[in-house]
Parts: C-alpha cells; sequence; structure tokens
C-alpha cells in the first residue's frame, strides 16, 4: 500500500510548487497590470483576461487590485502561457530578447545596404514572405542617401520594413 501512495505523490505537484506556479501567474498578471492600454492592445489575449486586466486598471482599493491579480492569475492558467510571455518580454524595451531582436534588425538592415543584392538573397532566404523588390527599392535609396551624405530616411523606412515583416 505505501507504494500506491508514493505513485501517487510522484504524478501530482506538491503544494509548495503549486504556490510558486500561482504566483509566477500573478507577477505575469501584475506586468499585465502595469502595461498601457497601447501594449496590451498588442498582445493576444482572451476577451475575458483582457477584461480582467482593465478592471484591475480601473480599481484603486489596493486589496480590490490584489484580488483582481489574483484572479487574473486564474484566467491565465487556461491561458497559452509561452505566447503571452514572448509577446510581454517583447514589449518590454529593458528585456534581452528585445535587444537581441533589435540588433538582428540592425545587422540585416546594414547588411542589405551594404551586400546589396547578395544581403537582400539572404535576407529572404529567412523570410520568404518579403517583397524583394520593395527590398532593393530601399536599399537603392539608403545607399544613394548614404553615398550623398542625406538624412536616411530610406535606411529607416527599410528598418520599419524590417521590422514589420519579423514581427
Amino acid at each position: 500500500m505505501p507504494e500506491q501512495h508514493n505513485d501517487a505523490a510522484n504524478e501530482s505537484p506538491s503544494r509548495s510548487q503549486l504556490k510558486r506556479d500561482n504566483q509566477k501567474l500573478q507577477q505575469l498578471g501584475q506586468q499585465l497590470v502595469a502595461m498601457p492600454d497601447s501594449q496590451l492592445q498588442k498582445l493576444h489575449l482572451e476577451e475575458s483576461l483582457k477584461a480582467a486586466v482593465y478592471e484591475a486598471h480601473r480599481l484603486k482599493n489596493p486589496d480590490a487590485k490584489r484580488r483582481q491579480i489574483q484572479y487574473i492569475g486564474k484566467l491565465l492558467r487556461s491561458a497559452d502561457l509561452s505566447q503571452i510571455e514572448m509577446g510581454v518580454d517583447r514589449l518590454n524595451h529593458q528585456s534581452h530578447r528585445y535587444r537581441q531582436h533589435f540588433a538582428q534588425l540592425e545587422n540585416w538592415r546594414q547588411r542589405i545596404i551594404e551586400e546589396g543584392n547578395t544581403g537582400i538573397e539572404a535576407f529572404m532566404q529567412q523570410y520568404p514572405e518579403a517583397d524583394r523588390q520593395q527590398l532593393r527599392n530601399l536599399q537603392r535609396q539608403a545607399d544613394r542617401e548614404l553615398r550623398l551624405k542625406k538624412t536616411p530616411s530610406a535606411s529607416r523606412k527599410l528598418f520599419s520594413y524590417l521590422r514589420e515583416l519579423t514581427d
């Protein structure tokens, strides 16, 4: 009989682990509540979760807000956490992932401007949905602006286009 008890204990998480998991969900909920509305709109949240976050924004009483965050944590149990966490990280400008993504975009832009068609072809292999003609036009304009020492508006447009494709 004791063996069956151990098997059951091994299958379900401990109470401490459940508490840690709930705390993690509540911390994610706090991050969502702390976000401005413009950033929340960019996340793909279920309607009930979004409504709960907006309700927490509205609350002024600290105890009511704490209970609402606990409720948000409960709603997060059934949500796709990996997608939400990735979205929060990407929106968090201080996060390592965001800085990495930004640096990668800068490298692509520089490579496309310097290498021309070779850089565009390399980018197209990774992002086949990109518009080759638009990339070529922006590359030519950015290269021309660089040679004539003009303001780099095409370079900015190229970066915006790359960002749009990769986001």
